[in-house]
């Protein structure tokens, strides 16, 4: 016998999934408009995904496996739907990746079947230190060679750490493909000259007949060490993934909002000037580390030469967004573009829910190639500042 409480938590929840989005008018920046409410919460997770439902085996309807969080998702616009990948933590910390679809890509966003699974290539590893332990932020990209891959960050533990160091990490490039988002198929990591690897992102064309990748050399964990930047490689065969040589092409900068470190966010969205990039910056507050969204833009005949860098971020925490688990984070591993070259960018807050902008091809490109660079210090910056102001005023005073 299903328990009683059951209807009365999914009556409530479907009020949120048929809850219908509207555009945050408190906002204008003219390069994007943002929305009133997230489109995925941990609250949008199916109750039967949480809940045992039998009376029996769960007489006071306690939730058996809690969702912690859902946030960081891949994306991609297919036969008229969008999908995202969405990184499902549960209260274990452990994260999972889980589908969800929606007809109109701002709201109505439902999980579909159950969170995916695929070959466990390292169920015969005998050291379970070195298994993969964690997985999240899937890239998503469809891929001219007709599978759609998704490239994840693999965790696990870091072998070479002292017995009593049980937080060090070792994370790399996990790598699978599908033709449907049904069965996937697993593939080996991505190898890199680098020790560790984060923020890998697959190209969506082939470059000179061979399969490109974006990767973020690092030396740990966290920190980048001698390695940081969105670096270009590579690669003969995606069945046997190996680069040989990683070459940065946009590099950290001091006093930049990218002065920590940078990566690709999602695959480059391809335009008439160029591939536009979105990608995240990170620096350093009194309040701790700050994660935000800038773009750039590299040549449709070398997506590694970049052509453009309009200064500043492109989208940073707002409001409520500043507030979740890891506090002041915006991040963006998922953006789609429909039919209409109606861009759609799904962007996570705070390491807790899932919001969207929305915007155009048009108005990206507008934004990456018009808005002037940084200068890189503040003297400069008021000059820049200085001359837009007395261009205006000359326009005001005609008027």
């Amino acid at each position: 016998m299903i328990h009683e409480k059951y209807f009365d938590l999914l009556h409530i929840q479907n009020e949120l999934l048929e809850k219908k989005n509207a555009k945050n008018t408190d906002f204008y920046n003219g390069i994007y408009d943002r929305y009133q409410n997230p489109v995925v919460t941990r609250h949008h997770v199916p109750l039967h995904w949480r809940f045992d439902l039998n009376k029996e085996t769960n007489p006071y309807f306690m939730e058996r496996l809690g969702v912690n969080a859902a946030f960081n998702p891949g994306a991609i616009y297919l036969n008229n739907k969008y999908y995202l990948i969405v990184r499902m933590e549960g209260a274990d910390r452990k994260s999972i990746f889980a589908i969800a679809e929606s007809e109109s890509g701002i709201d109505n966003f439902r999980f579909i079947e159950t969170p995916l699974t695929w070959e466990d290539i390292d169920e015969k590893e005998t050291n379970i230190y070195e298994k993969e332990t964690n997985i999240y932020d899937m890239r998503l990209v469809q891929h001219e060679d007709g599978w759609i891959y998704g490239i994840y960050c693999s965790e696990s533990k870091d072998p070479e750490a002292s017995e009593f160091d049980t937080s060090s990490a070792i994370a790399q490039a996990g790598l699978v493909r599908t033709k449907d988002l049904k069965k996937w198929h697993r593939l080996p990591n991505v190898q890199t000259p680098s020790p560790q690897q984060r923020n890998v992102v697959l190209h969506p064309e082939f470059v000179d007949g061979k399969y490109a990748f974006y990767t973020r050399p690092q030396d740990g964990f966290i920190s980048t060490g001698s390695g940081g930047g969105i670096a270009f490689a590579l690669c003969d065969d995606v069945l046997n993934p190996i680069v040989n040589h990683e070459t940065v092409m946009h590099e950290k900068r001091y006093h930049t909002v990218y002065e920590v470190k940078n990566g690709q966010g999602p695959a480059p969205i391809k335009t008439d000037k160029g591939w536009i990039h979105i990608a995240h910056g990170v620096r350093n507050t009194a309040a701790g580390l700050r994660y935000v969204l800038y773009t750039i833009a590299t040549s449709l005949q070398d997506p590694s030469k970049v052509i453009a860098t309009p200064g500043g971020h492109f989208l940073a925490p707002y409001d409520e967004e500043r507030i979740g688990d890891v506090s002041n984070v915006i991040f963006c591993n998922g953006a789609v573009v429909n039919e209409k070259n109606e861009v759609f960018i799904y962007y996570a807050s705070s390491d807790t829910r899932i919001h969207v902008a929305t915007t155009t091809i048009d108005k990206l490109v507008d934004y990456t190639f018009n808005t002037p660079e940084d200068p890189f210090r503040s003297l400069d910056c008021s000059a820049q500042r200085t001359d837009l102001i007395k261009k205006n005023m000359k326009l005001i005073e005609a008027n």
